[in-house]
C-alpha cells in the first residue's frame, strides 16, 4: 500500500529556533496508528525560507532546546 498523505494526521508539533534555522518537534500518526514522534532540521536558505535538512547531529544548545519540546510531545502521544 503506497503511502497517502491525506492518512497523516499530526497530533503536535513545536519548534526551537536559532541564527541558523530551527528544529521542529512534532508527533504524527499515520491511519490511526500509533503515534510516532518525528524530528526535523529546518535551515535558511539565501532568500531567508526555511527548507528542510538532514538533522544529523545536534549541538549541546539544540539539544537542551529541544528536551523540553521532546518531553511535551510524550505528553501529546
Amino acid at each position: 500500500m503506497p503511502y497517502d498523505s491525506n492518512l497523516d494526521a499530526q497530533v503536535f508539533s513545536r519548534f526551537w529556533e536559532n541564527d541558523a534555522g530551527k528544529v521542529v518537534v512534532s508527533v504524527y500518526s499515520y491511519n490511526n496508528g500509533p503515534k510516532k514522534i518525528q524530528i526535523v532540521r529546518e535551515i535558511k536558505d539565501r532568500n531567508g525560507e526555511y527548507a528542510f535538512a538532514k538533522l544529523g547531529r545536534l549541538i549541546k544548545e539544540e539539544a537542551e532546546g529541544i528536551l523540553p519540546l521532546i518531553q511535551e510531545a510524550l505528553k501529546a502521544m
